[in-house]
């Protein structure tokens, strides 16, 4: 076997042969690359580091090759990791069924399902969304009614409608909660379905947000029929399937700041706003808040990496992963509070010549972070995880 240091080394030399140089820069949402059956790329460095990272199973190094994957140790699959964001490599697509669905495949599914569906995605050919909110089932997922009711043959009849489901417009499958059982405890009567986006009754509708990006849409279902064998796990069972998921989901977010979502270095954008001509800092008041949100940003970067060694370890991390999805949501947030507030009228631009391209996209961005603490699960819901599992304390 191959000693790790050596593997560090050859992995390095091999990112730097193959990442193009485009691909280390700070990337915008629009140079975000999704993998699924209508992939998109807007420049040729793109469609490169797409297939090397492809053809070498990194899209999921840590999968076995029968299923597409690198065939990698968790802990080299970590000094992959490692040394893309040493090197500044951009994620080389975005895919939740690699980073979230298919974890739980692995763990849970059948020899059939992961035949099926693992291939697909960790080559980029497939794109998921997730079906889990609805209009009256949000941070209260568990009061979801979207039915799915089982025939003479066995197979479900789909009916009912998600919210907030990003990308479904985009998406080739869904993975879904429903209800399959009225007559139990809300979470006891819930399954876990894996729907093609294509079924005749699927309907997709955009919804445009404040910041005029329209990633989330509703998804309606009119009796769309779903295979027995899209079924994960057993029946009614689908809550604990949810859980798994969603401490992967919490994981993946970080894949968003880890070398891969648009976002701001504070400390770049205050620069102008912050320093006169002698390199000084001026504001105080504002000196300090830059000075916080920095070293808050540097504390979660090193709690992160703790978390994700534990998670190699195989401790239990579904904890720390909401005390994770929590502060890097509210960092978010408070970070463009600060630099909308720090930057005045620029920071309120929308459009037009006067000011920027960069300074648009702080405001539209500022907006969006509004979404962060919603999406993936509330803040006030990480909190009340963090209290029960993390502190212990009573419910």
């Amino acid at each position: 076997m191959q000693d790790i240091e050596e593997f560090r080394v050859v992995t390095r030399q091999w990112l730097q042969a193959n990442c193009p140089a485009s691909m280390r820069l700070p990337i915008t949402q629009e140079q975000i690359v999704w993998g699924g059956s209508q992939v998109k790329f807007s420049n040729e460095d793109q469609r490169i580091w797409f297939e090397r990272m492809r053809e070498r199973g990194w899209f999921a190094p840590g999968w076995p090759t029968e299923f597409g994957g690198g065939g990698l140790t968790p802990q080299q699959s970590r000094i992959v990791e490692e040394q893309m964001l040493s090197l500044g490599c951009r994620q080389p697509q975005f895919n939740l069924g690699v980073w979230m669905l298919g974890p739980v495949l692995l763990e849970i599914g059948t020899e059939a399902q992961k035949r099926e569906h693992l291939p697909p995605m960790a080559q980029g050919r497939v794109r998921w969304c997730q079906g889990f909110s609805e209009p009256n089932a949000g941070s209260d997922l568990a009061s979801l009614k979207t039915s799915a009711k089982q025939d003479e043959d066995g197979n479900f009849v789909v009916n009912g409608s998600k919210i907030w489901t990003s990308y479904g417009d985009a998406a080739d499958w869904m993975y879904a909660l429903v209800r399959t059982d009225v007559d139990v405890r809300k979470q006891e009567g819930i399954s876990f379905l894996l729907i093609d986006m294509k079924s005749p009754g699927v309907t997709v509708k955009p919804i445009e947000l404040i910041s005029g990006k329209s990633s989330f849409c509703e998804v309606f279902f009119d009796d769309v029929r779903v295979p027995a064998h899209q079924l994960v796990g057993k029946l009614n069972e689908g809550w604990t399937i949810a859980k798994k998921l969603l401490q992967h989901e919490r994981a993946a977010m970080s894949k968003f700041s880890e070398g891969a979502a648009p976002s701001h270095d504070a400390l770049l954008v205050a620069r102008p706003y912050l320093f006169d001509a002698d390199g000084q800092l001026q504001e105080p008041v504002l000196r300090d808040r830059l000075a916080a949100l920095l070293m808050d940003s540097h504390a979660f970067s090193l709690t992160h990496q703790r978390v994700k060694e534990e998670g190699l370890a195989r401790m239990d991390i579904s904890g720390p992963a909401s005390i994770m999805k929590l502060v890097q949501t509210e960092q978010e947030v408070a970070k463009y509070e600060f630099l909308v507030q720090l930057m005045g009228q620029r920071g309120m631009s929308w459009e037009g010549d006067e000011f920027t391209a960069d300074e648009h996209d702080i405001c539209r961005l500022w907006l969006l972070s509004k979404t962060y603490v919603i999406s993936g699960g509330s803040s006030e819901i990480q909190l009340n995880i963090i209290a029960k599992r993390v502190l212990g304390l009573p419910g």
